[in-house]
């Protein structure tokens, strides 16, 4: 069985890689091929989260770059098609929610190739978020999907999916989370920043809604300065966020609140493990905070993954410097939560997903 992989964002490599690692045990069964769409493809985005989750090199680089996300997904459209007419998988197998996952699916829907979506059924409902619509679409397109969670298999049960294309499985990204864990707990990058265990915040945002917005950002830094008088406040941003930050002149030169270049996989994982807490509008982080028991701050209205509240890790605050001075002094004056694992957050999931393709 011949599976092309889709990568094409940050998130897409560490959900990608434990599914091609354990493929490769049966070498008998799969024969497997790496696109990279290029939708990322700075070094410190791109590059270096292949190095550190131990994925081979890709077969095919797309090279598609930035733009908006209609110009985005319309190149990787063009560009994508005739990789898959050359290479004729017998499925495609997408991840996540980023531009890249749509399209591919999108020209693989139109051509008549098997479709699988991992970490399918996730749902904010805030159609607003391009992500929603690129989940949406990719679901009711796809052949397989593959559920992280309970609540993601209902979702797509209400829509009127069969459940005979549904299968809940787990997190893939946990999967690599737990493998990695041990190599990213050696890497030196706390000592080396001067920071002490669970004496910072760890901030990312990328979300036009919090980094294109000059007041909306200027309200996020004043939280984070005020903050930063407590303990060191962290922040690797994106190069999009940082010429928005230093065009609006938010930080002085001493302040306690410190922008780096983006970080690689293990390097972030080992700062995330030792925070007090972290400030973000990721998705893929709610998760991997989540697991490791480390208090979120999720700067968003709503979230495609309600399981991360219910787990008690979690928490939606408002982009606004009152909320989200409030929400930081509360964690770090009440007693800690008491919180859970979801289920199948086990590091199993791509073993799973391997047994169901088998299985076909």
């Amino acid at each position: 069985m011949k599976i092309l992989h889709v990568v094409g964002a940050r998130p897409n490599f560490m959900k990608t890689a434990p599914i091609m690692a354990e493929m490769s045990h049966y070498p008998d069964h799969f024969q497997q091929v790496l696109v990279h769409t290029g939708q990322h493809y700075d070094d410190n985005m791109s590059k270096i989260f292949l190095e550190d989750l131990e994925m081979p090199s890709p077969d095919k680089y797309l090279n598609v770059g930035s733009g908006t996300h209609t110009e985005q997904t319309a190149r990787i459209m063009v560009a994508f098609e005739p990789v898959v007419l050359r290479y004729r998988p017998d499925w495609v197998m997408v991840v996540g929610d980023v531009n890249s996952t749509l399209a591919c699916a999108l020209v693989c829907a139109k051509i008549g190739v098997k479709i699988a979506h991992i970490e399918a059924g996730l749902r904010s409902r805030d159609h607003s978020m391009p992500e929603e619509i690129n989940r949406l679409l990719t679901d009711h397109i796809a052949d397989l999907l593959f559920t992280p969670s309970k609540d993601a298999s209902a979702n797509l049960l209400r829509e009127g999916i069969s459940p005979s294309r549904i299968h809940f499985v787990g997190n893939v990204m946990i999967d690599t989370l737990i493998k990695m864990l041990p190599k990213a707990l050696n890497r030196k990058i706390v000592a080396t920043m001067g920071l002490k265990y669970k004496k910072y915040v760890l901030v990312t945002l990328h979300r036009p809604s919090n980094v294109d917005d000059p007041d909306t950002l200027k309200e996020i830094f004043e939280a984070l300065k005020r903050i930063s008088k407590l303990m060191p406040v962290i922040f690797p941003v994106h190069p999009r966020t940082r010429q928005n930050v230093e065009g609006l002149k938010l930080l002085s030169l001493n302040s306690r609140v410190k922008l780096t270049q983006p970080l690689g996989y293990l390097d972030f994982l080992a700062l995330m493990h030792s925070a007090r807490l972290v400030l973000t509008d990721s998705g893929g982080i709610q998760e991997e905070t989540t697991y490791l028991g480390v208090p979120c701050l999720t700067v968003r209205p709503s979230t495609e993954r309600p399981i991360t509240i219910e787990a008690g890790t979690n928490r939606l605050v408002a982009s606004k410097g009152v909320e989200i001075i409030g929400a930081i002094q509360d964690i770090m004056t009440r007693c800690k939560k008491n919180t859970s694992r979801p289920e199948l957050w086990d590091g199993l999931a791509a073993k799973r997903i391997i047994q169901i393709m088998m299985a076909l």
